[in-house]
């Protein structure tokens, strides 16, 4: 791809594998900065390097080691995941192009989801949880190029990324924000609160919270 076609949100490969594009840095040598979709491991690239893709009915992939298929042709549930591939948000939401957003209320033809954002039924397709015996796999670009050792690493990968999960955040930690791309390190904990270096403070169960936040790098050197 040539960088002016680059966006962010957009679904690329990337060396094989299925990323998301989380933003762009034209001055950098390597400007097109994502993330790997099935663990979110954080990469830079060139633009020549990547190929875009573009999420489709009964395509299959994986998510934070758990398999998904997108069907335009089932309706959103409570709990359930979507991905939006037309965004047009309201003036005070946030979200953008292939945002993963979890639905907590269903009104109507919009959904509320969990960061409080309502999107509208014609935005976004249903992530159905699972791989759809008639689905693609879009999770690699040449699935002949994939080894047996990382097709063994991807089924236990669900189990890895819960038990890190289950991680308490300490000192030096730094999350990745699902939402924004963004990476912040723990600064200080105290009781329920933790702060991160922006200044932001959250509740720690905000912070575990899958749906917006992961783990990226955990400091051994310090643990409360």
């Amino acid at each position: 791809m040539k960088l002016l076609q680059v966006r962010k949100g957009q679904f690329v490969y990337y060396q094989n594998e299925l990323h998301k594009v989380y933003t762009i840095n034209p001055l950098a040598k390597k400007s097109v900065h994502m993330y790997r979709i099935k663990d979110m491991e954080q990469v830079t690239s060139k633009a020549e390097e990547i190929t875009l893709h573009r999420p489709s009915h009964m395509d299959a992939f994986m998510f934070m080691g758990q398999w998904y298929t997108i069907r335009e042709d089932l309706e959103p549930e409570v709990d359930g995941y979507i991905l939006v591939t037309k965004p047009d948000p309201e003036p005070m939401s946030h979200y953008g192009l292939n945002e993963f957003e979890k639905v907590e209320q269903i009104e109507g033809r919009t959904v509320v989801t969990g960061r409080q954002n309502p999107i509208k039924r014609k935005e976004f397709v249903v992530l159905q949880e699972g791989r759809n015996p008639e689905a693609r796999n879009i999770a690699y670009q040449d699935d002949s190029l994939v080894s047996e050792e990382t097709l063994a690493e991807d089924a236990k990968l669900g189990a890895k990324l819960s038990r890190t999960q289950e991680i308490q955040p300490n000192i030096g930690d730094i999350y990745l924000n699902l939402h924004n791309g963004g990476r912040s390190m723990v600064v200080a904990v105290m009781g329920d609160d933790v702060w991160l270096g922006h200044g932001e403070k959250l509740k720690i169960e905000d912070l575990l919270d899958a749906d917006h936040w992961t783990l990226v790098y955990v400091n051994t050197e310090f643990v409360l």
